[in-house]
């Protein structure tokens, strides 16, 4: 494929450190050279990862001894971070403190696109003003695992450069064609089915390989669900003329329901903001056969062979909540959890939550499904297998007089409280 020209200068990063071509970098910015590349830090960088392609290309990026701007592009399409995320944010500070820089790029244009990586269908259209507050969100979490210092860290969204004119757009779309987009295999399988393919879901892979071009990537990193993307980035780069990039990718961490992959949209995640007491408690649900993976993945270690499950859980939870909170936050989400999951106790604060009887009976389906979620028919079978409780005593009935709730903590499963108040008491 002939090579094309370099796009308008706007969309070339300012602040190129250590690259070639004439940049100059900033000043204080990666002026100084990497000591020799040692197997044993070779392999610290890559531990954990499920691939690093093509084979050899990250040594050989290593070999020049300097530091390597390392990409990674995330799209603000939800308001929070998980910990799925943080998988390759930690990787990402790996190279952080081996004296590399990253590049993080927020993906605001992106995003307008929706990433179809692994998904079955098209992705839902975010307005704006939406992708915008997920941003402000998504780099303030981020810097929950990176180091912001400015030296270590380079921070863009990808509106700098994607806000191209058509005569760059058509630049960029002849670098690739159909039947290399078409090979991705969520594409080829919708396409198979009959199902819809977007000529705009087609450009995504082509805009995060310009993405690499425009902040000149040195290696890229992504889930596994990425590689084609990651990949694709490489042949954009050589169609501008830029050395290719090394593509590391990590492996999904499977959410809490201990079968999909974590994904807000499926409910088993856990979010990097989210309250000390969540993020133990949840992180105590995982099953027992996904600890090896949390503790890899997340601590950066392996699990001790032999490990007794619980007391290898509590520890990943202390370690979690003490991470993403404090490690007083730490201690006392444990203590809470032996409160009411071991002793089977009341929280030390509970929300309290308004009823209103209508001139009857209260209808307690009902009344939980409003105050925690799920459908009526999910708390009718709660309260037939006796797990919803009024002050720790077992309910059978499904209709109650309204003064009979006044005041008393309705427990619903194992971790959700209320104490109820009459409305107009």
């Amino acid at each position: 494929m002939a090579t094309v020209a370099p796009a308008a200068p706007r969309a070339v990063a300012p602040g190129f450190a250590c690259v070639a071509g004439g940049v100059e970098p900033p000043r204080g910015r990666c002026s100084l050279a990497l000591g020799p590349v040692t197997a044993a830090g070779i392999r610290e960088l890559v531990q954990g990862a499920a691939g690093v392609l093509p084979a050899g290309e990250l040594e050989r990026k290593l070999a020049l001894a300097r530091p390597l701007r390392v990409k990674l592009g995330i799209d603000p399409t939800a308001p929070d971070i998980h910990l799925g995320h943080t998988v390759v944010l930690r990787k990402l500070r790996d190279f952080q403190d081996a004296g590399h820089l990253v590049v993080l790029i927020i993906g605001d244009y992106t995003a307008r696109v929706g990433d179809p990586s692994g998904r079955s269908e098209q992705r839902p259209i975010l307005s704006a003003q939406e992708i915008e507050a997920n941003a402000l969100t998504y780099q303030e979490q981020a810097f929950k695992v990176l180091d912001a210092d400015p030296a270590r860290l380079e921070l863009r969204r990808n509106s700098e450069w994607l806000d191209m004119s058509m005569e760059n757009l058509f630049a960029l779309v002849r670098t690739a064609t159909v039947g290399q987009v078409m090979q991705r295999d969520d594409f080829a399988t919708r396409s198979a089915r009959g199902e819809p393919v977007s000529v705009l879901e087609l450009l995504y892979p082509l805009l995060q390989g310009y993405d690499s071009v425009a902040v000149r990537a040195d290696v890229e990193l992504g889930g596994t669900d990425q590689t084609f993307n990651l990949l694709m980035g490489r042949d954009i780069q050589r169609a501008y003329g830029q050395p290719e990039q090394a593509v590391l990718t990590m492996p999904l961490l499977i959410g809490i329901d201990g079968a999909d992959k974590m994904s807000k949209s499926l409910g088993n995640q856990i979010g990097v903001t989210d309250p000390p007491g969540e993020i133990y408690g949840r992180t105590m649900r995982i099953p027992d056969a996904n600890l090896a993976q949390w503790y890899v993945l997340l601590l950066g270690r392996p699990l001790a062979a032999g490990a007794d499950p619980l007391a290898a859980k509590r520890a990943l939870a202390h370690e979690l909540t003490a991470i993403y909170a404090s490690p007083a936050q730490a201690d006392e989400a444990a203590s809470e959890w032996d409160r009411v999951q071991v002793g089977r106790g009341q929280p030390s604060a509970i929300p309290e939550a308004g009823y209103s009887a209508n001139g009857g009976l209260v209808h307690l389906p009902a009344l939980i499904a409003e105050l925690f979620g799920g459908s009526r028919s999910d708390a009718r079978r709660l309260i037939a297998q006796g797990g919803v409780t009024l002050d720790e005593k077992p309910v059978g009935e499904v209709d109650v007089s309204p003064d009979s709730l006044d005041g008393r903590v309705l427990r619903a499963g194992k971790r959700r409280f209320v104490r109820l108040r009459r409305d107009g008491a």
